[in-house]
């Protein structure tokens, strides 16, 4: 036999198989959902009726899972809460939790529904993924039960987490995660005793998974990109929008942005709740975005990206500690944004150059405005500082925003349209981080792709006038180093807690 013919077969299979196996790009999908939430009720339901709750979910995901299969996607991620909605006690949440195990076990529920016991809903996302060929990402409750005389154990002897789960092509588990840093008002769930760093390798690159509030802290956000060199994070969210800075569609992109990565970010549709803004976000530029408070409906978002996205290194103070501040003489005055006391400055001119500090940080602006109107003020503020209310992080922050009214004690208000457009702009700062993500957005809180650029030595800056008028242009620093209760005094932290029962919570309970 003439060896020649064979091995030249075998080598265009390898090369075959490659080709297969490793993608230079990939579709994702997303599905910002409408959930049909339970009836409140301090009394347990039956498991039946949990189940019927979360298949009339489970109905509508199908529908997105479906669509997304047919138009070419590789994987899709739903958002949290999305399959039994939210509002919970410990005991209101239990019927509707599964044991879901770890997935080292190599199991496909839709092969083997019964394997780990009863478990209907793992076993329909597993079918869901196998009969549509595609990797399906979902949030719902796990249960582990544990030794009361374990002084870690709860007194109802089980654990209770908030969950993702991520089954492949073929329908079998690849990750389980765990949400780390709950969100104010979720004692439903326990969180785990140490961050779970969760990853897991497709065709189309390498991915990580966490939920919501852990996007704000660094594990286990951060270390998944800059110790596992993630290339794609998995986002499912139940974001309430907070103007002027912590809009969804706002900070996931910027988040993208300044890690380098891309991020898949499905979040609640619910308007009444401001809970709206999901997107398919890569380093250089949203690529996907949806953002709706006037509808009802559900929505599948659909982009091509980037298996491996370049990632580019900023020294985000450089061109900011090389500044001299001008010696215009203007006067400062403070305001707050979301519970935070700013230092402000205000734009007086159509067009000009200014700098205002707070404790370490200096933030610079120049820019030009298409007309200076009588009717709207904008200011350039810094906040330097630990932010003590829903949660504990330290923020630096440089904002050119525009305020509510043209009263300064409105400025950072929460304000959605805005008439005045920017020929120009450069915002810089002296940060004392390396963690800083560039946010612009426009009026009716609309994202400017394409419009905006970060340079090498920490300027965010326009590449052309704005397409829209600007809410804000916003430099957002975090200084994970300085979280700690350390860092806050007894009577800061006293008083946030009290915003936290008297206002806070009546408003926010639900998000996150």
């Amino acid at each position: 036999m003439n060896a020649s013919p064979w091995l030249a077969c075998a080598a265009l299979s390898v090369f075959c198989v490659l080709q297969v196996s490793s993608l230079d790009t990939f579709v994702a999908a997303i599905y910002e959902h409408a959930v049909i939430l339970p009836n409140d009720t301090l009394t347990p339901v039956s498991h039946s009726e949990a189940l019927a709750l979360m298949n009339q979910n489970l109905n509508l995901l199908e529908g997105a899972i479906v669509s997304a299969a047919k138009l070419g996607a590789h994987i899709i991620v739903t958002p949290e809460d999305g399959i039994y909605g939210m509002h919970f006690t410990r005991d209101t949440i239990y019927p509707y939790l599964e044991d879901i195990p770890d997935p080292q076990v190599n199991w496909i529920p839709c092969d083997n529904a019964n394997r780990f016991g009863y478990n209907p809903v793992q076993e329909r996302l597993s079918c869901l993924a196998k009969n549509n060929s595609i990797y399906v990402v979902a949030n719902m409750g796990d249960k582990k039960p544990c030794n009361t005389s374990d002084p870690q154990c709860p007194p109802d002897g089980r654990f209770q987490y908030n969950t993702n789960v991520v089954f492949d092509s073929l329908g079998k588990l690849v990750a389980r995660y765990h949400k780390q840093n709950l969100f104010m008002g979720e004692e439903q769930f326990n969180a785990p005793m140490e961050p779970e760093l969760v990853t897991f390798n497709t065709p189309f690159g390498r991915f990580g998974i966490f939920t919501c509030f852990d996007i704000l802290f660094h594990d286990p956000a951060v270390t998944l990109v800059t110790k596992f060199q993630v290339d794609t994070i998995l986002f499912p969210t139940a974001w309430m929008d907070v103007l002027p800075h912590l809009a969804a569609i706002e900070f996931h992109s910027a988040w993208a942005m300044g890690m380098g990565v891309n991020l898949l970010a499905a979040n609640i549709h619910s308007p009444s709740r401001r809970m709206t803004g999901s997107g398919i976000y890569a380093p250089d530029s949203p690529k996907a975005f949806h953002y709706d408070r006037k509808t009802n409906e559900g929505k599948l978002v659909l982009a091509q990206l980037d298996s491996h996205p370049s990632r580019s290194t900023v020294n985000w103070t450089s061109y900011a500690s090389s500044v001299e501040a001008p010696a215009t003489g203007n006067q400062e005055f403070q305001s707050i944004i979301f519970f935070d006391e700013f230092t402000f400055v205000e734009l007086k001119g159509i067009t000009g150059n200014y700098t205002v500090c707070q404790n370490d940080l200096c933030c610079h602006l120049s820019y030009q405005m298409s007309e200076k109107r009588a009717d709207e003020v904008y200011a350039l503020g810094a906040f330097d500082g630990l932010h003590t209310v829903e949660g504990q992080y330290h923020l630096q922050i440089c904002t050119l925003l525009k305020c509510k009214t043209t009263s300064l004690h409105t400025c950072g208000d929460s304000v959605d349209t805005a008439s005045t457009r920017f020929e120009m702009f450069s915002l810089s700062g002296t940060f004392g981080t390396q963690y800083v993500f560039p946010e612009v957005l426009l009026s009716e809180v609309k994202l400017a792709p394409g419009e905006f650029q970060v340079s090498s030595d920490g300027r965010l800056f326009s590449l052309k006038p704005t397409s829209g008028p600007v809410l804000t242009v916003t430099l957002f620093g975090r200084l994970y180093e300085k979280d700690s209760a350390s860092s806050a005094s007894s009577d800061l932290i006293t008083h946030s807690l009290m915003i936290i029962t008297v206002i806070v919570l009546p408003i926010v309970h639900y998000l996150c």
